[in-house]
């Protein structure tokens, strides 16, 4: 599981929304949309701090959010298959 989904269904679970969950952590709600929308594959990385203040606002393991917003694409040479 990435980082969308995991913050999107844990907020979806506790009927949070961006702004409320930015109310609970201090992160700036930009930020958090950013890591709703775009998870680890995006241009804006949360910190570590970041990372385990969303997972006790969520109530979340912190090694389970760390682990889904770490960069799981592939990288592949140009030419060759997927």
């Amino acid at each position: 599981m990435d980082l969308t989904e995991l913050l999107a269904d844990a907020m979806r679970d506790k009927h949070l929304s961006t702004e409320a969950l930015a109310y609970a952590t201090g992160i700036r709600v930009p930020r958090i949309k950013a890591f709703v929308e775009d998870g680890a594959a995006g241009p804006i990385h949360p910190t570590s701090e970041e990372l385990a203040e969303l997972a006790q606002a969520l109530s979340l393991p912190l090694p389970e959010v760390v682990e889904a917003s770490q960069d799981h694409r592939t990288v592949t040479p140009a030419g060759h298959p997927v």
